[in-house]
């Protein structure tokens, strides 16, 4: 089984690509990140001729959420984490898949810092690390796919003293994805890949992807029945090369049958 996360930044303005992704690598689930749509222009019959269902959770020209299944449809088990009264953002959804519970997140970016911003990122993940605690009392495997804008370390970003007044690089943030980390999730890239120089997000300024000059914020965190099953795991670096390509690429993990 086959489970991607991708931030397209912008659905409908990169169906094609998307599309032709799919087609592709043919993930057996495909989390997606900023939608930028609103639930009512989701382009949901493209993806359906592609051979997948999907459960989206969308808004109007920022941030949203979808996660696609090939060959079925995806039964959603939440949408938005728990204790968000009053929180706008679509940011979270979940759905079971072939005896796999699959959380698809969007985290906030935090900047500029301090601030607002960064405070809700901080808030915000503190809710996350509660829910994943609580998944992990299920009996089933779990993976959590998306875009968490956290460096998680030196090693996953292309000089760090550029990041170092970021909020994906504050040591706050990283904490929390440590404290995750502590719960019992594995980082599945860094699991199989632990001395390799992996990036999943390259800007559009200062030609930062002919220089290889990335970070590591998509990740693929997995709870101990899913990363019994864990076989491979990697990012597909050529879509970040693609025309009117997104400024992230593909990550992925295969688990094997049960």
């Amino acid at each position: 089984m086959r489970i991607a996360t991708f931030n397209v930044n912008g659905v409908n303005g990169r169906i094609d690509l998307l599309i032709e992704w799919l087609a592709a690598t043919q993930p057996d689930v495909a989390c997606l990140q900023e939608l930028k749509s609103p639930d009512d222009k989701f382009p949901i019959q493209a993806i359906e001729k592609a051979g997948y269902g999907a459960a989206w959770h969308g808004q109007a020209r920022w941030n949203g959420v979808a996660i696609l299944a090939r060959g079925c449809e995806p039964v959603e088990t939440r949408r938005g984490l728990p204790d968000g009264a009053g929180d706008s953002h679509s940011r979270y959804i979940e759905a079971a898949i072939a005896g796999v519970l699959v959380g698809c997140l969007y985290a906030p970016n935090g900047n500029p810092r301090p601030g607002p911003k960064f405070d809700y990122k901080l808030a915000w993940m503190d809710r996350l690390i509660a829910h994943a605690g609580a998944l992990l009392e299920a009996d089933c495997p779990i993976v959590l796919a998306g875009d968490y804008n956290v460096i998680p370390t030196d090693a996953d970003v292309y000089k760090p003293e550029r990041w170092a007044d970021d909020a994906l690089f504050q040591p706050e943030p990283r904490e929390r994805y440590r404290r995750l980390l502590g719960l019992g999730w594995t980082d599945a890239i860094r699991h199989l890949h632990p001395d390799d120089t992996i990036y999943t997000f390259w800007d559009y300024w200062r030609n930062a992807w002919a220089r290889d000059a990335g970070i590591r914020i998509d990740h693929l965190l997995l709870n101990r029945q899913a990363a019994d099953r864990l076989v491979a795991a990697g990012v597909d670096r050529e879509v970040r090369g693609w025309p009117h390509a997104s400024d992230h690429a593909p990550v992925w993990v295969e688990l094997r049958d049960a």
